[in-house]
């Protein structure tokens, strides 16, 4: 994941700041402590960066959990439906349960990539260059 430092994947993946991508952004790094997914930094210890950016920033990652959690049905149709050849009722059991255990990586993929939409990797570095 090294290689990917610097790129928006890198922090979609990781979950660290999208400006200085040295520090994780969530207090609890395993997603499954259900009563911490979501609990973040206010700020980035290491370049300050203000998570939030006005109340309610985050509910615009429901909008793109939609995707991402369309993704995650979609490979385990395609893996149970079509490799396994499976019944359409097992498949769509399976799809629920799948959907179920990965909702909290679904909810954290989401804030990171909604997070990604409007923050830049070295932002700090270029309004440090200003001033």
């Amino acid at each position: 994941m090294k290689l990917l430092k610097g790129t928006k994947v890198y922090s979609i993946f990781t979950g660290t700041c999208p400006v200085c991508q040295e520090e994780s952004m969530y207090l609890e790094s395993n997603p499954y402590k259900l009563s911490r997914t979501l609990k973040m930094e206010e700020r980035c210890g290491h370049c300050h960066t203000k998570y939030k950016i006005e109340p309610s920033f985050f509910y615009g990652a429901m909008y793109v959990s939609y995707p991402v959690g369309l993704f995650f049905a979609s490979v385990a149709l395609f893996f149970c439906f079509f490799v396994l050849n499976m019944s359409l009722l097992t498949t769509f059991l399976i799809i629920v349960i799948e959907m179920i255990l990965v909702l909290p990586i679904v909810l954290r993929l989401s804030r990171n990539i909604w997070i990604n939409f409007f923050m830049h990797y070295g932002q700090h570095l270029k309004t440090k260059q200003r001033v």
